[in-house]
């Protein structure tokens, strides 16, 4: 043993006699010894750090991109350009680090380890992409290991540091910030909280205790996003996590293998939002995923996952969350008056993304009739080759096999109905056609195209929105109850109104124009300002322009403002979704048309709102933008469109028509428009394709 581990080991006895110590005086309930206190476990902290010291290394990246998150069309958050953290994991070379650090792809990875000359080539071996760690190897050999701390004796409230390699030599030691574990299992199960303060300085760092042992790997993590920068606005704030070393050496001889770790997928989507409160019942299951292959069925409803209890949706994902693809589970659910139970269901990676799928009509909104009026066909759509004509009423819908038809109840349930589908589906419609005669046709179904009609129809709406007809139920569940009709107050508040938000720390304008009518649906257009354009009066100037369009189109604006003059944060977020369903609680708002509007850091926090908000926008309209997030997969229940502009000469516009490419993989609908306007506006022809872009939104 070397002097240096000698003098270490010894400290480290010492730590832990010095914490023996304190635990003993304060169970004494000795009096006045703060002081003595406060020395002491500052010595057993320096003590711990001179231990994990050897086994954090620092780690630099060459070249590659460096923006993984922008505050403004022109200010960009960059990746922190300096060195950042890793922790060795095998005597052998192996380096765990968080993979915020390679978000940029660099082309070259260098690891400079305590104790050793010079820096060295790293190679990215695998990553955990659940919980977005990355391995790496260097050429070495009895490189030291730190000891790792069990999970079963962390306790919420133990002091904890979280190391750092900086600009400092990596034979020097780590930067240090001090902190208690705050909470366990946060991330849905994953990771570690702590309230020490976490950055792109110790991202890929240890979260060690008094004994000098690891914890975890800090990382930034965020409960609603899964890419590689999903968390890091929440650095320094007091939240920040660490994924339990003992969980990652669970996994390492996989990620030794060259085996990227995916998150283990059961293919449902929840019945309902409210995570907490609502029963844990699944809405939809994906084609192909497990949960189809093993016959759960939309309706079910959770009852005991692994063994564990299960009474709110929160818990499914708390139990889910954690695994990996390949893992296997048991799940109980209730399906009618049965208990069933599903046995070692081995869980699928990434569900690929499926287009929607498209008849080619577009409905009559707000109709008290049953079925579904059509009020425009689509040019070459499988309804205009079954020669479907406008008010033409769809009734029935069938199987291609089937004999037995389910009613269509309204527009609503033939959008779920044709959700659930795949394109090229084959079914058979019931149609009535205006003079009462009922035909039935064969029909296979399409993918929802781009495209925007020059022309159609002005009217939309029936105007009976608060009497919708009741769609039938469904096999194994209740049928979906029919809207309870809004209250009617003294006075609906229409105009330009300023609100304040019910979280009481932003506010928003919202304006309803004065032509409202409770029984005609409206389109909830979200606008997003861009960075330092959030006073009221830039507000009420956009609000304005757009006055006779809420008017004729149907239209109410929420206008929220970012909370810093520098733009959007993704934490902002939660309070928008607090906005929106506020407004969808006093107001007729079509659940298929809430549209979020951006241009520069307006348009990247719509893009955010569409990725992370999936319950309730369907549509994201930018200007001269790029997405820093990732936007997860197309899931079929939950329809999501894209108009997408951009002026030719935009400085962005390469990363434009990367977001774009990454949409059309993930088989999300775009409309894409180049633009002659400035480079955030929108040039007459192309504001009037995103108005009847709007207004089709619904279509099927």
């Amino acid at each position: 043993m070397s002097l240096r581990d000698r003098v270490i080991e010894s400290s480290a006895r010492a730590a832990l006699l010095l914490t023996i110590g304190l635990t003993a005086m304060l169970v004494r309930g000795a009096r006045g010894q703060d002081s003595t206190v406060a020395s002491l476990e500052e010595e057993a902290m320096k003590a711990a750090v001179a231990r994990v010291a050897p086994a954090t290394v620092q780690i630099e990246t060459a070249a590659g991109r460096d923006i993984v998150a922008s505050r403004s069309g022109e200010e960009r958050m960059r990746k922190g350009s300096g060195p950042t953290t890793g922790v060795i994991v095998s005597s052998d070379g192996y380096i765990i680090s968080s993979a915020f650090n390679f978000a940029d792809k660099p082309s070259a990875v260098f690891v400079a380890v305590p104790g050793r000359s010079g820096r060295q080539v790293a190679q990215v071996i695998a990553n955990d992409h659940t919980r977005m760690l990355t391995l790496l190897k260097i050429e070495a050999s009895g490189l030291p290991v730190p000891q790792v701390a069990p999970k079963s004796e962390m306790q919420v409230g133990q002091s904890v540091a979280a190391l750092g390699r900086t600009w400092v030599g990596a034979d020097d030691l780590p930067s240090v910030s001090l902190g208690i574990v705050s909470a366990m299992g946060r991330i849905w199960g994953k990771a570690i909280q702590t309230d020490a303060k976490i950055s792109p300085v110790n991202y890929g760092g240890p979260l060690i205790d008094l004994y000098g042992r690891v914890l975890g790997i800090l990382v930034p993590a965020s409960p609603s996003a899964q890419d590689e920068t999903a968390g890091v606005e929440w650095y320094d704030s007091g939240i920040g996590f660490a994924i339990p070393l003992e969980d990652i050496m669970r996994v390492l001889p996989r990620l030794k293998a060259g085996h990227d770790l995916g998150r283990g997928l059961l293919g449902f989507v929840a019945k309902n939002p409210d995570i907490y409160g609502a029963a844990p019942a699944i809405g939809s299951i994906l084609p192909h995923s497990t949960a189809d292959q093993a016959g759960l069925k939309p309706g079910d409803v959770f009852t005991e996952i692994n063994g564990r209890p299960i009474t709110r949706q929160a818990q499914v994902m708390h139990e889910l969350g954690k695994l990996y693809e390949g893992d296997t589970i048991s799940v109980k659910i209730r399906r009618s008056n049965q208990l069933l139970s599903f046995e070692n269901l081995k869980l699928s990676g990434a569900i690929l993304s499926f287009p929607q799928s498209f008849l080619g009509i577009l409905p009559m909104r707000d109709d008290n009739q049953k079925g579904v009026e059509i009020r425009y066909v689509f040019p070459d759509s499988p309804a205009a080759a079954l020669g479907l004509k406008p008010q033409d009423h769809l009734v029935g819908i069938a199987g291609a096999s089937s004999t037995k038809f389910r009613p269509i109840a309204s527009r609503d349930d033939l959008a779920d109905i044709l959700g659930r589908a795949l394109p090229g589906t084959p079914a058979k419609l019931q149609v009535q056609h205006p003079d009462g005669k009922i035909v039935i046709l064969d029909v296979k179904l399409a993918e929802m195209p781009g495209i925007i009609p020059d022309k159609f129809p002005a009217q939309a709406s029936k105007a009976h929105a608060l009497n919708q007809p009741k769609p039938p139920a469904m096999p194994g569940q209740p049928g979906t109850p029919a809207p309870a009709p809004k209250p009617s107050p003294a006075k609906v508040e229409t105009g330009l109104l300023q609100r304040t938000g019910a979280s009481g720390d932003h506010r928003y304008s919202l304006y309803v124009p004065p032509n409202y009518d409770r029984n005609v649906s409206h389109a909830l257009v979200i606008w997003l300002h861009a960075a330092g354009q959030g006073s009221a009066q830039t507000i009420a100037s956009q609000i304005d322009s757009w006055k006779d369009i809420c008017a004729q189109q149907h239209w109410i604006v929420l206008a929220p403002v970012a909370q810093a003059e520098s733009g959007w944060l993704a934490s902002e977020s939660e309070p928008i979704r607090q906005d929106v369903n506020e407004v969808i609680s006093q107001y007729t708002i079509d659940p298929l048309r809430t549209v979020a509007i951006g241009a520069a850091n307006g348009a990247q926090m719509a893009y955010y709102l569409g990725f992370h908000l999936r319950e309730l926008i369907r549509g994201v309209v930018t200007i001269g933008a790029f997405a820093a997030a990732d936007p997860g997969d197309n899931v079929h229940s939950q329809r999501l469109a894209f108009f997408i502009a951009a002026n030719g000469q935009d400085p962005l516009l390469a990363t434009v028509n990367e977001i774009r490419q990454k949409l059309g993989d993930k088989k999300f609908t775009i409309a894409y428009r180049p633009t002659d306007g400035g480079r955030w506006d929108l040039d007459q022809a192309t504001s009037d394709d995103l108005l009847r872009w709007i207004d089709t939104l619904d279509r099927l």
